[in-house]
């Protein structure tokens, strides 16, 4: 019979339905704080612990991944929902099929749109690294972004801007794996913890064929910077949303807190925020991302 509680040296799974080695970070770094307790103990020291942990086990996605650049990737991202508004041509409408989609700057609506999302300003970077060689930098791989205005509706598909393609873009990942994007920061819309989506390609041409995305995730913000971003002038719904959701209740972050998820903030209101997260991508693991998640938007 199948163990109802499954736990690990004593301690439950986080995620019981996975390998030991697919708990997460949180449940990684309490492993080798444990291990290097005990090696201490024995006289060991810290040299010790480090040939330990890299001894265990086999080789995973959830492995420490280390490249040549300055920024690393602690495992692999989770597969999460699309969400019911990917613009993917996957539920409707297909904006990666759109001449000039390729773009940093997101904040504008372009093509046949004219309408340019307003907010606290934001730029997100993300670091994407290849789990399969070894965490080096996935350099060409396609990420296409899209997320919510400060009203918490999306582009071609929330009431009154069906014709709008704000808040979506697709840049190319240069030698270190890096993405950027120029935005706005997202609203709290009833229901769902803050948050940015993202999909990753294999290059350019896959863009236009959703079935091609090699992963598919989202973007956890802080809830401090939240709080100070929801106290500006424009985002008056999102304060009242935010009081009722938490990271560990939110039905796509909630089974580990957004451990791998929760990006780094710096910045204020008044100059804008950068937020970074670095993402690990494992091309032999199948995705499983794409199904739709709740939470509804405003519809106006």
């Amino acid at each position: 019979m199948e163990n109802p509680h499954p736990a690990y040296e004593g301690r439950p799974l986080p995620r019981p339905r996975d390998e030991v080695v697919d708990q997460g970070l949180g449940f990684d770094v309490q492993t080798l704080l444990d291990r290097r307790r005990a090696l201490r103990f024995l006289g060991l020291g810290a040299a010790g612990a480090v040939l330990t942990a890299c001894g265990s086990g086999s080789s995973s996605s959830s492995s420490v991944a280390t490249s040549s650049s300055t920024s690393t990737a602690s495992g692999e991202i989770p597969d999460e929902t699309a969400g019911p508004y990917p613009g993917d041509g996957s539920n409707g409408p297909d904006v990666l099929e759109q001449s000039g989609v390729v773009r940093s700057d997101i904040r504008s609506s372009f093509g046949t749109g004219s309408g340019t999302a307003e907010g606290v300003p934001m730029t997100l970077e993300l670091v994407v690294a290849d789990l399969a060689k070894g965490g080096a930098p996935f350099a060409g791989v396609a990420v296409y972004v899209w997320h919510c205005d400060r009203a918490g509706r999306y582009s071609l598909y929330s009431d009154g801007i069906e014709n709008e393609n704000y808040l979506r873009g697709v840049q190319i990942a240069d030698a270190d794996g890096r993405v950027s994007y120029t935005s706005v920061f997202p609203a709290c819309y009833d229901g769902r913890w803050p948050h940015i989506h993202f999909e990753v390609y294999p290059d350019q041409a896959g863009i236009t064929d959703a079935t091609q995305a090699i992963a598919t995730s989202q973007v956890a913000l802080p809830q401090n910077v939240c709080e100070a971003v929801y106290a500006r002038s424009g985002y008056e719904q999102s304060v009242a949303n935010l009081e009722k959701v938490s990271l560990s209740n939110d039905n796509v972050f909630g089974d580990d807190s957004g451990a791998l998820q929760l990006a780094t903030v710096t910045g204020d209101v008044t100059s804008g925020y950068q937020v970074t997260l670095n993402v690990g991508v494992n091309t032999t693991t199948k995705p499983s991302g794409g199904a739709p998640a709740g939470g509804q938007p405003p519809s106006r």
